[in-house]
Formats: C-alpha cells, structure tokens, sequence
C-alpha cells in the first residue's frame, strides 16, 4: 500500500473554532479546499468549474450536504485532480455555489476556497489527518501516485 503526505493549513474561525485547507490542482490550477470530515461528497465551487467546462449537468441527486450547505447539485467531469502526489482522473464532481462560504473567509481575511474534501475521497483514500504536524496522509493500493 502506498501512502502521501499533504500539508494542511489551519485556519482560526475567531472564537467560532477552525478549518482545515488543503491545496489541491484541478485545471491545472492550485485551489483551496477544505478538509470537510462531516461532508458526504466532496464538492467544488459552481462558478470556478464553469470557467472550466461547458454546460454542468444538472444531477439526479437533489443534495449534497457539506458543513456549509444543502443545496440543488450540479455535476461536472474533472480530467485531473491531484492531492499532492495522488491524482485522480475523470473525477466526478459534484458543484455547487460556495459564495457565501468565500463571503464569510473574506470577512474573516482568510482567502477564498474553490473546493470542499469530503468524505467519499476520505475514505476511499483511507485519510489520516495528524493534526500536531498539519498533514493529512493519503492511502491506496489502486490509486495513481506520482
């Protein structure tokens, strides 16, 4: 089994708690992504993937629920998606729209997200968080490291 290490950055909610990020590369762009442990699907922001891809396809799921929001779902195709050294190919992403979210960071002067980890990549990828050293560990016997 082969494991990766990414770093985290921890960022304080101001007395509300904190969030973990992760910089991950979708388009060939690095974003922000929460680390989400309570989300069911990892999701990506509507308005940054549809810079991206023509024509989102509306998803027979009606929800994804994340710490953020529930909401109608939108669903796109990402070619290329890589934590660290793992890379995902034609990840099925679940979008929806993360404004409020990034109204919010602003507010508080963190920078703006563009994704959300969830729990399907978590688990799938067996995700170990080591909060001391701000690192979350990736495990897979079938997945493409680099």
């Amino acid at each position: 089994m082969r494991t990766i290490s990414v770093p985290l950055i921890l960022i304080d909610l101001q007395d509300d708690g904190f969030h973990l990020l992760v910089e991950i590369v979708v388009f060939g762009k690095t974003i922000l992504a929460v680390v989400d442990t309570g989300a069911s699907r990892s999701v990506f922001d509507k308005t940054f993937v549809t810079t991206h891809v023509d024509g989102l396809e509306q998803t027979d799921e009606t929800h994804a629920t994340t710490l953020f929001t529930t909401s109608s779902t939108l669903q796109a195709t990402i070619p290329n998606l890589k934590l660290g050294k793992l890379i995902l190919n034609d990840y099925e992403a679940v979008c929806l729209d993360l404004e409020a979210v990034n109204q919010a960071y602003e507010g508080l002067g963190h920078p703006p997200i563009s994704a959300i980890i969830g729990g399907d990549l978590l688990l799938r990828y067996q995700a170990t968080i080591n909060y001391k050293k701000l690192k979350i560990t990736f495990s897979s016997e079938s997945g493409i490291f680099c």
